[in-house]
């Protein structure tokens, strides 16, 4: 085995590891490392792989559920929907990469949340994507406006031509993200629950099989160089580090891996995305309390003169590792040989709980416990509150734009959906094959996609949210309102909310306040998912999100999944239809106009308490808009987020391309105009409904125990005095 290190120079430290991490390293080994080691101890214990930072807190998450198969820990979370079938969900970053190539960094982020619902035995059906960029106009809107098109292309590029399609997702733009953007990614999946399959190498003697594109340099430091640590000027340099995507391999894997698992072959699977293939093959066969034997010479690669910590650590994509029992090996082989793709046996399953790599044979370059590279380290960071964390929320909104208030003609109407998180997306998802596999019943552009389940009564509904700047006001709030809201879109189309996975964005770690921030979300996820009864299934980290010292706003992303029992009907989506339909503000407005879209958008200030979350109200609305989809009472129905109930309803006149006549007052009589219009009060919808079924949306409404208020039928071309002319030509405009 080569020499471990002597004591000239830190290459730990080049490697991200800090000096007690290196103490640590030897005291496992029993003498210091040598740098094979030292590369697979630096990618596993990174921040991305380990979760040092934030696993304490995630503990305290809801993961169970009479419908949760698996949680959290496994590659995706997996939910029973009925009929022996099973829903897979997971949710990924790849925020750091898409910064320095957004078209590779998004590409890449798709392949890689493919792969780990592929690694449960799924077929993977649909992606959703949650984006935040920079403001597209002003200062360095050149730069937000390229890393934007270079994401969206690198999306549609992958997702096309994979075969799965992207069914939906949000664009933030806010200038907090201008020099760190974020790009999330879920995807899902549908299967037998027999099919499932385990991230772990059972069975000693059992083989390794390593299975699609060949290995390179590209990606090499991703999980460690990219994915932990925050960007400074020049960080462009980390290009070399960010993976290159094959869509076509990747879809090659996908066939010959689902064929593998059809038939009976796999013992575990694992997929290589960060940290490679030590990344498969310690987290494997720590999971099954094993060991394992790598042989580097059966890796193929693509590159010449790779060292064994290149190949250890590389990133390649389009690769999965799968166990087998070695009766199994040459049918497994053919499988793969069949769809035109490389494998080849990589290692064997030892019961020695040690992690050893051979190269030329039996030279041995590298041996090191399973176990702990696995499961790496845990800090408990400082937490502390900031000194300035209640300041903006003191401050009274109404009471500093004074007068401005009161201007509250169509003009301002106009003035709001100007604002690019109101601009139409079409841009985006039209890039977007949503039709693929042929199960979209509703696509981009609706509160919630929903897909139908083939050979039963069941649909999906799926839904990815979160507003940041909520969370720079209180991020315990603000979490809370992001798994209320994805709850909320998924009930408008008629499913009942089942599971939620979590992207959790958050600045630098190391920084007090950035962990008070993690903590408090960690907890505003918690009790919403208590009080709405959804467990948390899986989900991803993402720290050091900063550039040059500024950290992102908090910025949890929920991807909600909901079920619909009976598919009878399509459900109403949220545009106005007939003319003459009535029209439904449910429940109730507050005052709520802290951290509104308005105020930022017009007055340029984040101040205020965010919006009110009354979890009673949300249960209640959510059950209602579940019974009024199911019963057909409702025309259109729409929830009211950002934007307030004027933007709520100006997006359903736009998606209709019929306006409304409504009463501004109906709602809300007791508030100032500004906030009838604007606050941004959870726990509301509208609805349009026939004139003949109002008396039964009614008194649904009472026995569900929703607030609402008759306000206006559809019809017109204006929505509260503003043409649809001039509000569709607001909503392109900031992207022109």
């Amino acid at each position: 085995m080569p020499d471990a290190l002597t004591d000239a120079g830190s290459p730990h430290r080049e490697l991200g590891l800090t000096d007690d991490e290196f103490d640590r390293i030897c005291d496992i080994l029993g003498r210091k490392p040598n740098h094979v080691e030292l590369a697979m101890f630096s990618v596993m214990w990174s921040e991305h792989c380990s979760y040092k930072s934030s696993r304490p807190h995630l503990r305290r998450l809801p993961s169970k559920g009479d419908h949760v198969i698996l949680g959290p820990g496994e590659n995706a979370g997996v939910i029973d929907i009925g009929d022996g079938m099973a829903a897979v969900m997971r949710i990924e970053s790849h925020n750091h990469p898409s910064f320095v190539e957004p078209y590779q960094g998004a590409a890449t982020g798709v392949g890689g949340i493919i792969r780990d619902i592929l690694t449960m035995g799924s077929r993977p059906l649909a992606t959703f994507d949650s984006l935040r960029f920079g403001p597209p106009n002003g200062a360095n809107s050149a730069k937000q406006r390229w890393l934007a098109s270079g994401v969206v292309s690198g999306i549609s590029g992958y997702g096309n031509s994979v075969g799965v399609p992207t069914l939906g997702g949000e664009i933030v733009y806010d200038p907090c993200y201008s020099g760190n953007p974020l790009v999330n990614v879920m995807s899902l999946g549908i299967m037998p629950i027999t099919q499932l399959q385990r991230s772990a190498a059972f069975g000693v003697g059992n083989l390794a099989l390593l299975i699609g594109a060949s290995t390179g340099r590209d990606g090499i430091g991703g999980v460690s160089v990219l994915a932990s640590a925050g960007f400074a000027e020049g960080d462009e340099v980390k290009r070399p580090s960010v993976q290159v995507g094959d869509p076509f391999e990747e879809k090659k894997l996908i066939e010959a891996c689902l064929e593998i698992f059809e038939k009976g072959l796999s013992v575990g699977a694992q997929d290589l995305g960060g940290a490679g293939l030590v990344c498969a093959t310690s987290e494997t066969a720590a999971g099954a309390g094993n060991g394992m034997d790598v042989d580097l010479d059966a890796v193929p690669r693509r590159e010449p003169d790779m060292d064994p910590a290149e190949v250890m650590t590389s990133e390649s994509q389009e690769r999965m590792l799968i166990v087998v029992e070695p009766v199994d090996v040459d049918e497994a082989l053919a499988i793969c040989a069949k769809w035109e793709i490389p494998a080849s046996v990589v290692g064997r399953v030892t019961d020695t709980g040690r992690l050893r790599v051979y190269e030329n044979g039996a030279d041995l370059v590298a041996d090191a416990p399973a176990k702990p590279l696995d499961e790496g380290i845990v800090y408990d960071r400082p937490i502390e509150k900031p000194a300035d964390a209640d300041s903006k929320r003191s401050r009274d909104p109404l009471a500093e734009i004074g007068d401005a208030a009161a201007e509250m003609g169509p003009d301002e109407i106009i003035e709001l959906m100007r604002s690019p998180n109101l601009a139409d997306n079409s841009w985006a998802w039209r890039q977007y094959d949503h039709q693929l596999f042929l199960n979209t019943v509703v696509g981009p552009g609706a509160d919630a996609c929903v897909m139908r389940v083939k050979n039963t009564t069941r649909a999906l509904a799926i839904s990815v949210d979160g507003i940041g700047r909520y969370g720079r006001l209180d991020p315990k709030r603000g979490a809370a309102l992001a798994v209320a809201e994805a709850c909320r879109n998924v009930a408008t189309v008629g499913a009942r909310p089942k599971a939620i996975v979590d992207c959790m964005n958050f600045g630098n770690p190391e920084r007090p306040g950035v962990m008070w921030q993690f903590s408090e979300a960690v907890d505003g996820i918690r009790d919403a998912c208590d009080a709405l009864d959804v467990p948390v299934v899986g989900g991803n980290v993402s720290l050091y999100n900063e550039t040059n010292g500024r950290d992102i706003d908090p910025t949890p992303v929920i991807g909600a999944v909901g079920l619909i029992d009976d598919l009878a009907r399509r459900p109403a989506g949220l545009a106005f239809v007939a003319q003459g339909d009535l029209v439904y503000v449910l429940g109730a407005t507050g005052d709520d106009l802290g951290g509104s879209e308005w105020l930022w958008w017009r007055h340029n200030l984040v101040i205020g308490e965010p919006p009110t979350l009354d979890y009673a109200a949300e249960r209640a609305l959510i059950e209602f808009m579940i019974g009024a989809q199911g019963a057909g009472l409702v025309s259109s129905l729409h929830d009211c987020s950002i934007g307030g109930i004027a933007a709520a309803l100006v997006e359903c006149a736009l998606a209709g391309s019929i306006g409304c006549d409504v009463d501004p007052t109906a709602w809300a009589p007791d508030l100032p105009l500004v906030s009838a219009l604007f606050a941004e009060t959870a726990s509301r919808a509208i609805a349009s409904v026939q004139p003949e079924k109002a008396d039964s949306l009614e008194q649904l409404a009472s026995r569900s125990g929703v607030p609402f208020a008759r306000v206006g039928t559809v019809g017109g071309a204006a929505v509260l005095g503003a043409s649809l002319d001039r509000l569709s030509e607001a909503i392109t405009s900031p992207l022109a």
